[in-house]
């Protein structure tokens, strides 16, 4: 019976999250009707450039038809997103059309500035005849010393840009290609800016000779064209193709430094990008350079010429010498970065996402740089270095004794077998090296592009069947992953309007749609899409690595919070500050003191889990086969709660790291962090005669687990400074 009940809890908690899903949808979509809608037929001015939403000549019908359409799929792929309240609230603070705001000029004197137009003592309408004249403010004036103030146009939005790498889309079908010009006019269209860089995978640009690069050339130019057709045909305000804006040059690469803030390949012509991206253009860039001392063209790897993007986006120019004034330098990076904002870096690569062995799923959903790089590139350098394809035992490259008694055409016929099988063996071999070698190059490239960029830029790495799915016309051969029945969403729109992959990192693998027997092989299909985050460094004590997480004994005692590698006092604050509550320090200090099993530490705690060890009442402490693994605290302090993905860091370091086997918790039923708890439990339970549900990510708990685990969050005592020790 008691299992009834919990399903019957499990689906109303569900349905309840749900519902709240649709009341967050709607609200996205009437804030998204007065930014895009209600100004429809006037310019409404997003990131800084004028955008239509019917690009198309609304005197033609044709034109009209297809204006109409595209914003039908608009709305479609920004419904479908599901944004919550705090994250449409957070999109549109970021991308919120300048319009909406005023900013006033900063040329203006504060004497003249009290001068309103049309007023005068003489009650005469002088219009703005006594106000500054902004030509006049910003003309030059004759100063023999170098001035270190910038104008800064404060009435000019910085243009929200995505850089997009699009990977051998000579492959694409139209459909597929036209599905990914339409992602990118509905990206532009919600105030994000694309630049495409193109690049040819069968491009051998480290090998080319001089007689060969005019074929290549024309060959990428064609892939240009195509792919500008497929974005320019679902409107915006037209699509440039650039081959003469990088410039290479020879600076020695001696002194080894592990952000890339110096290359040979650089931006030569970064006010032909910005005037573009200012009409609204999408320029696609294929890469071609021109080397700087013979303005000779030469075939640029892709991306190289991505990370000169990213620097130069980034206001970080190599050519600046250490000679030169550093108060000048900042303030000329100042403007150069008020003038583009670098939000995304996105790779559509055939490969997919970064696969892993290691995840149920059989590929990484969110990836924490400062946490997993290493570890990640270290098991992708093992597969693509050592992997072998599976050999079949039933060949042999020589013949048996039996097989040599028989006939010589039933001995030849064995022999070419066993060459034709070795053959697709070397084959499959050099596939999954190529395979490999690709997401590695991917993992490289975001790493060392948000390296260059604050900690609020990202990256999605992803396929170009996923890139042109729509919401209502699924272009996948295979569901990607989602929670439930919810339906495909797009997830270059979906990260846009929530900053998140499409599905959390921290879901068990039963809620991500694919079972751990259907989970996809690295080297056999590719994966969903990965989002990339610089992230923030993880901190577990002790290291489960070194010192799995056990139940206290006399020979192994367990930590304490005055250990000198926790600081208490932040620790507190982060406890107080996510739960808006005052802590009984000294309470909570002796409660846990012999019992403490571990603290997981995000960042510059920004978010924690402490969790300790607790034995079911009328059991000895002892007792270590009753003791059970419990959540007792989870926070994450307010400004980083809903954003950043910290409390998914945390949870994941908890169940994949410290806890494997399964932990359980508490929480108040009128928690709102319960709809989440929710998704990523395995189990749920109302505890009879208190105000706690109770958790659990155990599989399969039943009788004697199941009493323990509603026994102990029945009578954990709380530690709070206002009801210290008094359960609900």
């Amino acid at each position: 019976m008691r299992h009834n009940v919990h399903a019957r809890v499990l689906q109303s908690g569900r349905a309840l999250a749900r519902s709240k899903r649709a009341k967050h949808a709607e609200y996205l979509s009437q804030y998204l009707y007065l930014t895009l809608v209600k100004d429809a037929h006037t310019v409404a001015q997003t990131a800084g450039r004028p955008v239509l939403l019917e690009s198309r000549d609304p005197s033609s019908s044709d034109g009209h038809k297809l204006g109409k359409l595209a914003d039908r799929d608009l709305f479609f792929d920004v419904l479908s997103s599901t944004a919550t309240k705090r994250e449409a609230r957070s999109y549109l603070s970021r991308f919120n059309p300048p319009g909406a705001k005023q900013r006033p000029f900063d040329g203006i004197t504060s004497s003249i500035s009290t001068i309103q137009p049309g007023n005068d003592l003489s009650g005469v309408n002088l219009g703005r005849l006594y106000l500054s004249a902004r030509a006049v403010d910003e003309s030059p004036v004759f100063e023999q010393t170098i001035s270190t103030k910038h104008f800064i146009d404060r009435t000019i939005e910085p243009i929200h840009v995505a850089l997009v790498k699009v990977k051998a889309s000579l492959s694409y079908d139209d459909k597929t290609l036209n599905g990914v010009g339409r992602t990118l006019s509905q990206l532009a269209r919600l105030g994000l800016s694309c630049v495409v860089v193109l690049d040819n995978d069968s491009n051998p640009t480290q090998n080319v000779g001089t007689e060969n690069q005019p074929a290549w050339r024309k060959i990428i130019s064609m892939e240009a064209d195509r792919v500008a057709a497929a974005i320019e045909c679902h409107g915006g305000q037209g699509v440039r193709r650039f081959d003469s804006v990088i410039g290479v040059s020879k600076i020695s690469q001696d002194l080894y430094c592990s952000i890339r803030v110096r290359s040979g390949v650089q931006v030569v012509h970064r006010d032909l990008l910005l005037a573009t991206l200012r009409r609204g253009s999408i320029p696609v860039i294929v890469p071609v350079g021109y080397t700087l001392e013979t303005q000779t063209a030469t075939l640029v790897a892709a991306d190289e010429v991505m990370l000169a993007l990213t620097r130069d986006f980034a206001g970080i120019n190599p050519s600046h010498s250490l000679e030169e004034d550093a108060t000048l330098l900042a303030g000329m990076v100042r403007t150069l970065q008020h003038q583009l904002s670098l939000d995304r870096i996105i790779i559509l690569d055939p490969c997919g996402g970064i696969p892993s062995t290691n995840r149920p799923n059989g590929s990484h959903v969110f990836i924490n740089l400062e946490q997993e790089y290493e570890d990640i590139k270290e098991e992708l350098s093992g597969l693509h270095g050592d992997h072998k394809y599976p050999q079949d035992n039933n060949f042999h490259a020589e013949p048996t004794s039996q097989a040599s008694a028989a006939s010589t055409a039933e001995h030849e016929s064995v022999a070419a077998i066993s060459a034709d099988r070795g053959a697709q063996q070397l084959a499959g071999n050099a596939y999954v090296n190529s395979f490999m070698g690709a997401h590695l190059s991917n993992l490289q490239l975001t790493k060392d592009c948000l390296a260059l960029l604050p900690p609020s830029s990202s990256a999605l790495i992803t396929t170009p069947e996923e890139a042109a799915n729509s919401s209502r016309r699924s272009m996948s051969p295979t569901p990607a992953p989602g929670v439930g029945t919810r339906s495909q969403r797009n997830p270059l729109i979906h990260n846009l309007l929530t900053d998140k992959p499409i599905v959390s990192s921290s879901l068990p693998i039963t809620r991500l749609g694919v079972s751990p027997t259907q989970a996809p092989q690295p080297y056999i299909r590719a994966s969903p899409t990965t989002f990339v985050k610089r992230g923030m460094p993880i901190t577990i004590i002790p290291d489960p690595r070194t010192h799995p997480w056990q139940p206290p004994t006399l020979e192994n005692p367990s930590i304490q919070l005055s250990d000198p590698r926790i600081d208490l006092p932040r620790l507190i604050h982060l406890i107080e500050d996510s739960f808006g509550r005052k802590l009984d320090v000294a309470h909570y200090l002796a409660r846990v003191s012999s019992n403490l099993a571990g603290i997981i530490i995000a960042g510059s705690y920004e978010g924690g889990a402490l969790l300790t060890w607790e034995t079911p009442p009328n059991y000895s402490k002892n007792c270590l086969s009753r003791q059970i693994p419990y959540l007792d605290k989870f926070a994450v302090l307010k400004r980083s709660q809903g954003t950043g993905g910290v409390a998914d860091i945390v949870f994941s370091a908890m169940v994949r790291d410290c806890f494997p086997e399964g932990v359980c918790w508490r929480s108040r039923r009128s928690n709102p962090v319960n709809k989440w708890y929710f998704e990523r439990a395995e189990g749920t339970w109302f505890v009879p005669d208190t105000g706690w549900t109770m958790f659990w990510t155990t599989k399969g708990i039943a009788g004697r687990q199941f009493e323990d685990y509603e026994s102990i969050c029945a009578s954990v005592l709380p530690s709070w400074a206002d009801k210290t020790g008094v359960l609900d």
